[in-house]
Parts: structure tokens; sequence; C-alpha cells
């Protein structure tokens, strides 16, 4: 591990430690109430994560067959530049080596746009699936506040949960809810699909 990482990673773990501690001080008197979730499991299980993932998936190999497409681009004109070498003139060698070299920097660019850190992969996963995780994230307010649980942590997440008692875990709950939402959801479009069609 980067030793960066390390710490923001060690530092993370002592605040959750910090939190409990002195969230059980403070409570001593009643038990204190603590779920989880596994974020990953969840939405593994909706359907408008999948769906969501395979729009991504799409665009991912579509975004690749475009820069394999310029990287076979720029192999015929290395390829060609090196076959008409013997023919042409130091000046014009040098021109169409300084074409190469800004075609191979443009394909450097678009792999870095496409799938850099701040690329257009993360860009569209986030814009897909932020409205996934806003949805879970108040499904797991609601049961929160109705169970009065005191804390809800993401199994999936930074924090290591070393051990947890599985009558802890609110996750099927979460994707009860969700379904529930989704069927709703299917229904409603079904009665509209047949409003518009009468």
């Amino acid at each position: 591990m980067i030793p960066n990482l390390k710490f923001k990673y060690i530092l993370k773990i002592l605040c959750f430690i910090t939190i409990l501690f002195s969230y059980n001080l403070i409570n001593a008197q009643k038990g204190v109430r603590i779920g989880y979730i596994d974020m990953n499991v969840i939405l593994d299980n909706v359907s408008e994560y999948k769906k969501s993932i395979k729009i991504l998936d799409d665009r991912i190999i579509q975004w690749k067959k475009e820069i394999e497409q310029k990287k076979n681009q720029l192999s015929q004109f290395q390829n060609q530049l090196n076959a008409e070498r013997v023919l042409l003139t130091p000046e014009l060698i040098s021109d169409r080596e300084i074409e190469i070299n800004d075609y191979a920097n443009e394909i450097i660019a678009l792999q870095e746009k496409r799938f850099g850190p701040n690329g257009d992969r993360i860009k569209q996963r986030r814009k897909l699936i932020t409205p996934i995780q806003d949805q879970v994230l108040i499904i797991v307010q609601q049961i929160a506040e109705e169970k009065k649980y005191d804390f809800i942590f993401d199994r999936s997440s930074d924090i290591v949960m070393l051990y947890s008692a599985k009558n802890y875990d609110i996750s099927d709950l979460v994707l009860k809810r969700i379904k529930v939402k989704e069927k709703i959801k299917a229904r409603n479009e079904k009665i509209n699909a047949l409003k518009n069609k009468n």
C-alpha cells in the first residue's frame, strides 16, 4: 500500500473506533444498535443497476474499438512511411514523422479522455450509478429510523469489519424495498402504456 493511502486508511479506522467509543460512552445506559449493508450485493440484485452497467459496458466497448481503429491507422501511417522512406526527401520524411507523432499524441489524449482518472468512463459510471446509490441510501435511512439503528455501515466500503453477525445485516430488507419500488414503477409504466394505447 502506498504510504499516503495507508495513513488515510489508518486514520479512517481510528475515526471509526473513536466515534463508536464516544457514542458508547455517551449512551452507556442504552444499547447501541448497529446494522450494516453490503452495497455490492444490493446493487448486483437491482435490475436498474444491471441495465446501467450494461449501457456503460457497451460504451466502453465502443470507445475501445474507436481507439483500436486509430491505432491501426497509426500503424498504417508508419508502415507507409517506412515503405516510401527511400523515395522521400529528408524534409518530407521529417514532416511525415511529425504528422505521425501528432496522430500518436491524439490517440494518447483520446485514451486519457476515455479511460483516465477524470475520463468519460468514470463520469458515465457516476452519472449512471449515483441515482441508484442515492435510492439505496434513502431506503437505508428509512430503515434506520424505523428500526432505530444508531449506526449503519457499508460492509463493501473502506472501513473493514473484522466480524459481523448476520442478524445485523439489513441488505435483504433494503433489497426487498427496492424490488417493491421497481414493481410499482413497472406497473405504473404498464398502466401509462395502456392509457396511451387507448
